[in-house]
């Protein structure tokens, strides 16, 4: 991940080459993460709760005793980590009994599967609805209605391989995470549900932040991040009541070479794509695809992402020859 920042764990791979190797009778699969923060309230207790899994397997060759004196050895959340070794013994021998605990009130199935593959509708709809909170009902049209456009050139080919990457690629485009996004995120009820769930206690919150008229540059004029107090969540809720302005004449915001250039890159990417739908074929679609699939690689913020541009840029010329 450190050499190549797209790479995704390919989880489910992984698991179907173990089957066909192994039988699905030597294999055991459990969404341990979930179970450990529902449990436990923390995530970091996944390990112990999968080694207490595989030992009630019969697939660790040592004693109960051995390994809860190693725990407590480790010093480290003794009672915690014990706990979480007890409850992945209860979800493998009993993996009902553990969702219900966990308040999931699912199949068993539910809990030790991976998620399908969405399709693209779903995936279309989901991103829909997300524009729609994210700016409004008419830039999330905007959206879809160039994703359809696609869908209509791609099907007579019988395919939907770039009507997908359209849809994922622009999506990101469009969803720059500028200043209003970030107090838009900062002040959603959901955010600070989650947070409530893992942490107990008296907390308070602070937010790293590089505001670009207010920051300080270093040594290659790259905005500094600084901390910012509670009271900052005070300023994303009145922020977030302005997104209305992004794009306009009144946001000042929007004046940023960076932001000018997010904006830019929306309108070049759409212009781009409806241009090489007109000449779309099967001879070059995999290279319509691919051009499109290479906009992923635009992301980070500030002039990590101007970098990412110029690499993308140099990258959609190369395939551009190809085509």
């Amino acid at each position: 991940f450190v050499h190549n920042p797209d790479w995704l764990n390919p989880a489910q791979a992984c698991v179907d080459t173990l089957v066909n190797h192994l039988g699905a009778g030597a294999i055991g699969v459990i969404d341990a993460e979930t179970v450990a923060t529902r449990l436990l309230g923390d995530s970091l207790y996944t390990n112990p709760l999968m080694l207490g899994y595989a030992w009630q397997k019969g697939w660790i060759p040592l004693s109960q005793a051995a390994l809860m004196r190693a725990i407590e050895l480790n010093a480290v959340a003794v009672e915690q980590n014990k706990a979480a070794f007890e409850w992945g013994r209860r979800a493998a021998h009993d993996p009902q009994a553990v969702l219900a605990a966990c308040g999931l009130g699912q199949p068993a199935a539910q809990v030790i599967q991976f998620k399908k593959r969405e399709s693209l509708d779903d995936i279309v709809a989901r991103r829909v609805d997300f524009l729609t909170g994210y700016q409004n009902a008419g830039y999330a049209q905007r959206y879809h209605e160039v994703v359809e456009r696609v869908r209509a050139a791609e099907a007579p080919l019988g395919k939907t391989a770039l009507t997908e990457a359209v849809a994922r690629n622009l999506f990101k485009l469009m969803a720059y995470k500028d200043e209003y996004e970030v107090a838009r995120l900062h002040t959603d009820p959901s955010f600070h549900e989650k947070i409530s769930a893992q942490f107990e206690g008296d907390f308070s919150l602070k937010v790293h932040l590089a505001p670009p008229m207010l920051a300080k540059k270093n040594e290659r004029g790259e905005l500094i991040k600084r901390p910012y107090g509670p009271f900052m969540f005070t300023a994303f809720r009145w922020l977030a009541k302005f997104k209305g302005l992004r794009g306009t004449a009144l946001d000042l915001f929007g004046r940023t070479e960076e932001r000018r250039m997010e904006r830019a890159l929306i309108e070049e990417f759409r212009a781009s794509v409806e241009a090489m739908l007109t000449k779309l074929t099967a001879a070059n679609h995999a290279s319509v695809c691919e051009w499109v699939e290479a906009a992923a690689g635009i992301k980070g913020f500030g002039p990590v992402k101007a970098r990412n541009v110029e690499r993308v840029r140099g990258r959609w010329a190369e395939i551009g020859q190809r085509m």
